[in-house]
């Protein structure tokens, strides 16, 4: 047989096995990866917007499953790729906070290593974003090619193949970061103007003001959609044109929450649901457990649930150290009733929370409420959108819901995501809920136990210890890590009061340093006047030979007190030689009342040739938030 009746015959396959019901008798689907940026499904048409403009995602969820309940482990790229490419929790791993690039351990890999080891031939266009160590030969062993050039067609004829495709189009450099100009030439010029989505055409989320400049702001977000589904239609007519969509099953997903303010980076339903849908063959209908066209599921999934999935629709065995549950494939285990979720540090903007949800309720643990949901964070803060809303703000434009954004938020959220979506109503508070909020309360817990949740840890303290090993098998060793004890003062923090605030100042004579870390940590959201009587025991802190402590509590000495010593410390703390350490320091100050007498030692820092991009863009938002340099994308860093 010669070349060309052997390439005819190979696409002809699905046509002869199309009427095939039994996996036995079919060779092994090929999957296709669809993935976009920072998209929430409330902007899409298929999820009941009727103002987005996505026909062909509409119709893949048509004709395939769409699924309602899909959540992101958590909120920015970095974090959020690597539990899908290793298949294991952030908060397991040490992989949360984002681009910290620390190494795991040698048998985790990259999932698609083994696809290849069923046949499968694996190719990624183009995005990485892989947040280990050593990410250039983690690349190498997971994919047979990774560029922007990658595809399915460098594949031996007849070999299945596992293709990524991602989109760039939604991504938050287009919907809010790089100027309005940049916008117009790279998204709105390559849509025709009947393609084109108006500054009126759509409703605003009731926590923007809607407002003609908001608009025009917020309309990026439907365009960005919009020109991300003509690519993918560019995609799937390519597939088609190979004779290879029905032999495929293809899957479209974004990589987190909407990119806009409040939505990527934030632990909330908005930062994490993201659309999902599951688009099977007439040849492998038979896979879905769901049925086809046009089905709808609530069933709870998340990220690390890919890769035991394709592993088990590849027919390879399931290694043991995936987090996630296969809901696909034989070895299909049963869906969840919880899905547990994490946010940590995006860029120079620190942060930690933790996310129980049922699909109908989400709560959220703010471990640093003090840190408010539009927190400071440069590439955002350069973004038009942001400045805008920091503008309204000034000016008293506001509701109540709209300047929450600004303000610290409580310890914990709460919110019916079935019965308001854009999670106006904490209801963390209301008596009617307080059942759901004790369960919920108790699965956190039970989860942060079980699973050994490392990033109870500074990141100071990660990053030494990645030096000999990995924060995975680290935490395992109660030696190491006694978590029920730093548990004990790591749950205290974000909640308010002079007897909270009495209980953790007791912690801070625990001969454990985590222990006395995140007691002081929790004083930080405590007000000045319930810290007026426990003076002597922060001041007395600063002293503390563990640094997360004494920069800690020289933060809260000079926000509470006002103190000279605590102010001279922090200004050595921000040119520290340690980086973590440097910018726990400068973020102190992004929520400390009184910046101006760090100007000099901010420009300085920010001057200082070691310093990596994270502190130098928090130098920035310093500057920035105080009118010293511009808030836009030539000040980026």
């Amino acid at each position: 047989m010669n070349n060309k009746a052997l390439l005819f015959s190979l696409v002809t396959i699905p046509v002869l096995f199309s009427q095939c019901t039994s996996s036995e008798e079919l060779p092994k689907p090929n999957m296709l990866w669809i993935t976009i940026e920072d998209t929430s499904p409330q902007f899409i048409g298929c999820y009941g917007d009727e103002n987005a403009s996505t026909p062909v995602i509409d119709q893949l969820a048509e004709e395939g499953v769409r699924f309602t309940n899909a959540f992101s482990t958590g909120t920015v790229c970095s974090p959020s790729r690597t539990a899908i490419i290793t298949g294991v929790k952030t908060y397991q791993a040490g992989t949360g906070n984002h681009r910290s690039k620390y190494p795991v351990p040698e048998f985790m890999k990259g999932f698609p290593y083994y696809l290849q080891q069923q046949g499968y031939y694996t190719t990624n266009n183009a995005k990485t974003d892989y947040n280990v160590a050593g990410e250039k030969a983690f690349i190498a062993e997971a994919w047979n090619e990774s560029s922007n050039k990658a595809g399915w067609r460098n594949r031996t004829p007849g070999q299945p193949f596992f293709a990524v495709f991602n989109y760039n189009e939604s991504h938050q450099s287009r919907t809010m970061t790089e100027t309005y100009d940049w916008y117009l030439e790279n998204v709105l010029n390559h849509l025709s103007p009947e393609e084109r989505i108006g500054e009126k055409d759509f409703e605003m989320p009731p926590f923007y003001l809607d407002s003609p400049e908001m608009r025009k702001q917020f309309a990026r977000v439907y365009n960005s959609i919009k020109l991300t589904d003509n690519r993918i239609g560019e995609l799937l007519a390519r597939l088609e044109t190979d004779n290879l969509k029905d032999s495929t099953i293809i899957f479209f997903y974004a990589d987190h929450g909407e990119g806009m303010p409040r939505g990527k980076t934030n632990g909330i339903n908005y930062g994490y649901r993201v659309p999902f849908i599951v688009w099977f063959p007439e040849m492998y209908k038979h896979l879905s457990p769901w049925g086809t066209s046009g089905v709808v599921t609530d069933e709870l999934i998340d990220f690390t649930d890919l890769a035991p999935s394709l592993i088990s629709l590849a027919g390879g065995e399931i290694p043991e150290h995936l987090s996630g549950r296969p809901f696909l494939g034989e070895e299909r285990v049963d869906p969840v009733d919880y899905l547990h979720l994490s946010s940590d540090r995006s860029d120079n903007g620190i942060d930690m929370v933790r996310t129980v949800t049922d699909g109908k309720y989400i709560y959220s643990r703010n471990y640093l409420p003090f840190i408010y949901e539009a927190r400071y964070i440069r590439y955002m803060e350069i973004g038009q959108i942001k400045q805008q809303m920091r503008k309204d703000l000034a000016e008293n434009k506001l509701n109540p819901l709209q300047k929450s954004l600004f303000e610290p938020r409580p310890a914990e959220f709460l919110f019916d995501i079935e019965n308001d979506l854009w999670e106006t109503k904490n209801l963390a508070d209301d008596a009617e809920y307080q059942p759901v909020l004790e369960n919920m309360r108790n699965l956190l817990k039970q989860e942060v136990l079980q699973s050994r949740d490392v990033m109870f840890l500074p990141e100071y303290e990660i990053g030494l210890l990645s030096d000999t090993t990995t924060a995975y098998e680290f935490r395992l060793e109660e030696e190491n890590y006694p978590l029920e004890e730093v548990y004990d003062a790591a749950s205290l923090a974000g909640f308010r009061g002079k007897e909270v605030a009495a209980k953790q100042v007791d912690f801070l004579k625990s001969p454990n340093a985590i222990v006395r870390y995140w007691a002081i940590l929790g004083l930080r959201s405590q007000t000045e006047e319930d810290l007026q009587s426990f003076s002597d025991e922060i001041l007395n802190s600063m002293k503390d030979q563990y640094p997360p402590v004494a920069v800690t509590a020289s933060s809260v000495a000079y926000e509470m007190f006002a103190d000279k010593t605590a102010e001279d410390k922090l200004k050595k703390f921000c040119a520290h030689e340690n980086l973590q350490l440097s910018l726990m320091a400068i973020n102190y100050l992004l929520y400390t009342e009184n910046r101006e007498p760090f100007v000099e030692t901010i420009r300085e820092v920010h001057q200082l040739k070691d310093r990596d991009y994270n502190v130098r863009a928090a130098c920035m938002d310093v500057l920035g938030s105080l009118g010293l340099v511009p808030n836009n994308p030539d000040y980026r860093e």
